[in-house]
């Protein structure tokens, strides 16, 4: 298994198919072994079901017992992923899945890739409105006076590691809503691995389901829950 890809999908039934149908198409025309991974976080809507239209192209559904959260629906996809390589991608493709032939050049000398929309490279297409690009800001200056320091962009849903790299870290992380994207590149920092940012093309979606002052302070406080959690396990 070349290729594991990580999709984590709340009440996406609408965008899925359409999603997945390029995904599968685009990884089938490159010619090696590959799994994509939708992981359904306690959908309303039929999420599940149309994953599971796609099972005899490489596609398995995951389903998380009630809505969890973003990064518990990613840590159980990659947790079980079987690649040699595994790629996080989200459900409305803001960044296209031929994008990943640019993280996979950077792998090669890396252990996780960031897809990233701050870098040289990046290709903002449809930006997000003013207010979320500056909460975005002032998140990533946060993160860094708490030790996440030297990234411009960890929030971006592509991502590739490699696979045993990705299965690790996964296993020990803790933080179930957003801000498990800076658990994961804190983690991987603390364990000596090497952390790179690609610049990818990306278009915003209007359907974000981020609040901008609940979860911006969720996400502070998950941040710093987890470097006490991980600190106190050393």
């Amino acid at each position: 298994m070349d290729l594991s890809v990580v999709i984590p999908a709340y009440n996406e039934a609408e965008r899925l198919g359409p999603t997945l149908e390029r995904i599968v198409s685009y990884l089938t025309g490159r010619g090696f072994g590959y799994e994509v991974l939708v992981v359904d976080d306690g959908s309303r809507d039929a999420t599940a079901e149309v994953a599971a239209a796609f099972a005899d192209r490489g596609v398995r559904v995951l389903v998380q017992p009630g809505n969890r959260g973003k990064g518990a629906a990613v840590r159980r996809g990659m947790v079980e992923s079987r690649g040699r390589r595994a790629l996080l991608t989200d459900a409305d493709l803001s960044t296209p899945i031929e994008a990943v032939e640019r993280l996979e050049a950077a792998l090669a000398d890396a252990d996780v890739v960031l897809g990233s929309r701050a870098v040289e490279g990046a290709d903002v297409q449809v930006h997000q409105p003013l207010y979320r690009e500056l909460m975005g800001k002032t998140f990533n200056l946060v993160i860094r006076v708490l030790g996440v320091r030297g990234f411009k962009d960890t929030q971006c849903g592509f991502k590739l590691l490699d696979g045993a790299a990705a299965r690790r870290l996964f296993a020990k992380m803790i933080v179930d809503r957003f801000a498990f994207d800076v658990e994961l590149v804190w983690l991987a920092r603390r364990e000596g691995l090497r952390v790179v940012e690609v610049g990818v093309p990306w278009v915003d979606s209007p359907r974000s389901r981020v609040h901008p002052l609940f979860d911006s302070a969720r996400m502070l406080l998950d941040v710093l829950t987890f470097r006490s959690h991980h600190w106190r396990r050393r």
